[in-house]
């Protein structure tokens, strides 16, 4: 699974690299080196102007968890933050948005956690490791997003909308896979077009955009388990140690 990432460059960033034609400047998340689940994260979607059926690309914060249409709480979302891959399509919490609803979900990277054993001198525990492409790049998380309402706020209430996202995971491969048997995919630049085109809606042929990300050019560095708490934030938390760390 991917639990947690690290998003720090600014939205300006985000709008130039993406090509985003709509975004509102009021709307800001500061970064982040430790985005957990529930946390608002940057997306990148295409959405069609009900005024002028222009297709809009926006770079709007979205809440990490997927709340389907249909849940009865926002708190369905904290149990729904990845969605497999291998059942995407076909699974009712996330066809409908796998269809017609897709976004980006800009990392820097992606922390994993490896289990480690007990020794003569330590106990089990999991030793965090921060994943990154080589060269630097950040990457677009392939992700899907929701609309819920909120039955208990009234129409006139801001708050009776929420947006909420979920990032589609896979077996993991290369740097990756040393850590821990599942990862985030992502979709490479030339087709971010393709999967934020809301009548793209061809289930084989979006499958085949899911890639590795940084094409499975990662490096994986063992890092403090500091990052465990969602409290500690900070570029502290990407230093590399000089070996696992237990909990001790």
């Amino acid at each position: 699974m991917c639990g947690r990432y690290v998003s720090t460059r600014r939205p300006q960033d985000l709008v130039d690299l993406f090509d985003v034609t709509r975004w509102d400047p009021d709307q800001a998340l500061d970064p982040s080196w430790n985005v957990a689940p529930t946390n608002d994260v940057w997306s990148v979607l295409e959405r069609v102007e009900h005024d002028t059926g222009e297709i809009t690309r926006q770079l709007r914060p979205l809440r990490w968890g997927l709340v389907p249409s249909w849940a009865k709480s926002l708190n369905v979302g904290a149990k729904m933050i990845n969605a497999r891959v291998e059942t995407v399509a076909e699974k009712p919490a996330y066809r409908r948005a796998f269809a017609k609803r897709r976004c980006l979900l800009p990392a820097d990277g992606f922390y994993e956690w490896q289990a480690i054993a007990a020794t003569g001198t330590t106990k089990a525990h999991k030793q965090p490791y921060f994943i990154s492409p080589e060269d630097g790049q950040a990457m677009a998380l392939a992700g899907l997003f929701e609309f819920w309402r909120d039955p208990a706020v009234p129409d006139d209430d801001p708050r009776a909308w929420w947006t909420t996202c979920t990032i589609i995971t896979t077996e993991a491969t290369d740097a990756a896979g040393r850590v821990h048997p599942r990862m985030p995919l992502a979709i490479a630049p030339d087709d971010w077009s393709a999967w934020l085109a809301p009548a793209h809606h061809d289930a084989g042929e979006l499958r085949a955009l899911l890639a590795a990300p940084a094409a499975g050019h990662l490096d994986a560095r063992a890092v403090s388990t500091a990052v465990n708490n969602v409290r500690n934030n900070g570029p502290h938390l990407l230093d590399e140690i000089a070996g696992d760390q237990s909990d001790d």
